[in-house]
């Protein structure tokens, strides 16, 4: 079992940046994928990118690669977000989440993953 507790998300002007950070509890913090995702009003819930366990490697959507970096700290038991170059299209929920068995760290698809935060609204104003 994993609880995940997201934070720093906020209202930030297009262009700016933000850091998100999700501490988890729990066995076995340094063994999961961990992914971010996000979910706009109306919309469905949408991946944003991945890190595996060891952070040796990183995966991220189209729509922000280049602007965003995921990061971990297995001795904190946290994973981060940058969030550069701000845009209004990315204002939504996001939620980072933790599963093991993705086959891929390219997998999308949410049901992937087996734990989630209750998210954090990031708000960017054009």
């Amino acid at each position: 079992q994993v609880q995940l507790v997201e934070s720093g998300g906020g209202l930030v002007q297009a262009g700016d940046s933000l850091r998100l950070s999700c501490a988890a509890s729990g066995r076995s913090f340094s063994s999961y994928t961990m992914g971010w995702f996000r979910q706009a009003p109306g919309k469905e819930r949408e991946f944003v990118g991945a890190i595996a366990w060891n952070a040796d490697r990183t995966y991220y959507a189209d729509s922000v690669k280049g602007r965003f970096t995921i990061s971990r700290d297995n001795a904190k038991n946290t994973v981060y977000l940058q969030m550069n170059s701000l845009k209004p299209e990315d204002t939504a929920v996001y939620y980072c989440a933790a599963g093991r068995y993705l086959g891929a760290i390219s997998n999308m698809n949410p049901r992937a993953y087996a734990y989630w935060g209750q998210g954090t609204q990031v708000t960017v104003s054009s």
